[in-house]
């Protein structure tokens, strides 16, 4: 039956729509060696770090991706988010996890927290699209993950291609925690799918402050380039 299915409706490249070959699984070959992957935890320079300057003390922070309108990652990120296309977080998360699972830094890292939707816009989607992304991180690094810490007490706009200047204060003060005790003295990795003006990170980072002795780090799908 799957075989019959996949004739009248092939797979197709989530990032390019080419149909997809024999041992390809979301991404076909030339995608997954063309999309901008930036290795920002190999690297000095930090344009997460630059974005968030003065705002949150961040650990360590990363990235898959450059995220570049127009863009494979841009489609990417869409079907994700839009075309119920839930499987690309996890694809995403194990794809980032092994890699950062190899870099000593994150062997400090104690439990991941996913961003939050606000309840209203997870009923409308289905899922948390920065799900499966935090669980596979988790499970690569072999630490906890915690998605009921943090909550959205209020549905937002997307900031995507807003400026820093622009960042929307409804969006950084629309962020609580539900208990300050499980996370206590703990270093946490805040992820999400992408990072623009920075509030929403900014927003998850300034409630968490509220818990005793924690330490915050970074981890996204792509960063706007």
């Amino acid at each position: 039956m799957r075989s019959l299915l996949k004739l009248f409706f092939p797979d197709q490249c989530q990032a390019c729509d080419a149909l997809l070959s024999r041992g390809e699984t979301l991404l076909c070959t030339a995608c997954r060696h063309n999309l901008p992957v930036n290795h920002l935890h190999h690297t000095t320079y930090n344009p997460i770090k630059k974005v968030l300057y003065g705002r949150v003390s961040l650990e360590l922070a990363t990235s898959l991706f450059y995220f570049d309108k127009k863009s494979g990652v841009q489609q990417l990120i869409h079907n994700l988010k839009y075309r119920n296309q839930e499987q690309i977080s996890a694809f995403l998360g194990d794809w980032l996890g092994a890699e950062l699972a190899q870099v000593e830094a994150y062997e400090a890292l104690d439990v991941v927290v996913p961003v939050p939707l606000h309840a209203s816009r997870l009923k409308e989607r289905g899922y948390n699209q920065v799900a499966g992304f935090g669980e596979r991180i988790a499970k690569a690094l072999q630490i906890d993950y915690n998605d009921g810490v943090l909550y959205r007490k209020k549905a937002t706009k997307t900031q995507v291609f807003t400026n820093r200047g622009g960042r929307s204060t409804e969006v950084i003060d629309s962020f609580g925690i539900t208990e300050d005790q499980s996370l206590k003295n703990k270093h946490i990795l805040l992820v999400d799918d992408l990072i623009t003006t920075g509030g929403t990170l900014e927003g998850c980072a300034l409630a968490l402050n509220g818990i005793e002795g924690i330490k915050i780090s970074v981890a996204v799908m792509a960063i706007a380039n």
